[in-house]
């Protein structure tokens, strides 16, 4: 064989490589039910949840981060590309009592499933180290060789125990009746767990391709200073340092109707801020509608988007002015929402929010010319 002179490596290392490491192929994209939150999170349409990746969610009560996530499932069951996916929900909270098929669809109230059963039902996660056992069995099921990957929501964080705080609690209680001192306590054991667990579970669901979605209740800082986050959340810092996005939801304005001359409350603005993002890198906030008695209009948070933005106009009346991206359409704000959904253009109001991201983010960007070009 030929050795290679100085000149042949001089010129290797100067010749450009024409590999690169392509993005997330869109088919690998799961859509969370609101199109601006997949922007926020992607900068794409086409989803905002990676296949093979850990997603957190923190957020307010009643915020709406619980109905969301399950819009994820729904999603997935209308997506060829997650056929034969599982749907696990882990319920620990027993929370959502609402009709899934009403909100979700028949497909999806059909698929979702509990992470274990028994004789007696449902079996959900009560410790931190049950969650990890009840995921260690989906990763099982899913090796196998007729195994599938899973989507598994942990639902949430913040109401499971664990058998340090479990010990502590009988400690303390025994200390309690006997007169005595509990020795000092240092945290549930939670953080401990996760940060044991989940550079694991990371690693498998790479190899798996599966989605693990965990949500988390945000906590009031009391020890914080003027400039610190005034909200914080249980499970120690591993559970943001291995997420691919962390999403934090939060209440915005209500929404509401008048009936009989009086206001009565039908949803809520819910507003999610991308406070890390390992596809983009950019930290993004969006808000969205959510009624009672439809879940997320997707549509509206659009054509709101385009308002606030100003890509559609919108007077003093009320009236938005759509332009020439739909037949120079101008209507109140509810009525084009409708009209939109009656003459099934909702892919064709995708593609216009989609270009009008991409145009903020272009007119946003640092105009620099990059040293490794």
């Amino acid at each position: 064989m030929k050795k290679k002179g100085v000149t042949d490596i001089t010129e290797a290392l100067i010749t450009p490589s024409t590999k690169r490491l392509d993005p997330i192929p869109d088919e690998d994209l799961l859509k969370t039910g609101s199109t601006v939150l997949d922007l926020a999170i992607t900068g794409r349409r086409a989803g905002g949840l990676p296949k093979g990746k850990y997603i957190w969610m923190v957020g307010d009560s009643s915020s709406g981060k619980t109905f969301l996530m399950l819009t994820c499932l729904a999603e997935a069951s209308i997506n060829k590309e997650f056929n034969g996916y599982r749907f696990i929900y882990d319920n620990v909270e027993d929370g959502a009592l609402m009709d899934f098929e009403r909100y979700f669809g028949s497909k999806m109230a059909s698929q979702i499933e509990p992470p274990a059963t028994d004789e007696d039902g449902p079996v959900f996660s009560t410790t931190i180290e049950g969650f990890y056992y009840h995921l260690d069995d989906a990763f099982a099921c899913a090796e196998a060789p007729e195994g599938r990957p899973f989507i598994y929501l942990l639902d949430s964080m913040d109401a499971l125990d664990s058998r340090y705080g479990e010990a502590k609690f009988q400690e303390a209680k025994k200390a309690a009746r006997s007169g005595t001192k509990a020795k000092g306590d240092y945290g549930d054991g939670k953080a401990i767990a996760n940060s044991r667990n989940i550079r694991r579970v990371v690693n498998m669901l790479r190899k798996t391709r599966s989605i693990l979605i965990i949500l988390s209740q945000t906590r009031d800082n009391m020890d914080a200073g003027p400039f610190q986050e005034q909200t914080v959340s249980a499970g120690g810092k591993s559970l943001k340092f291995y997420a691919t996005a962390q999403l934090w939801s939060s209440v915005g304005s209500k929404i509401t109707r008048t009936v009989n001359e009086r206001e009565i409350q039908v949803g809520v603005n819910c507003r999610v801020k991308v406070k890390k993002n390992r596809i983009t890198g950019k930290e993004r906030a969006v808000e969205f509608p959510i009624y009672y008695a439809t879940g997320i209009d997707d549509i509206g948070g659009m054509v709101d988007f385009l308002v606030y933005w100003k890509f559609w106009p919108k007077d003093k009346g009320g009236f938005v002015d759509a332009g020439s991206d739909f037949e120079d359409v101008k209507k109140r704000r509810d009525d084009l929402v409708k009209w939109v959904e009656k003459n099934d253009l909702r892919r064709d109001l995708e593609d216009v929010v989609e270009t009008a991201w991409q145009s903020i983010e272009a007119k946003a960007d640092v105009e620099r010319r990059c040293k490794y070009e």
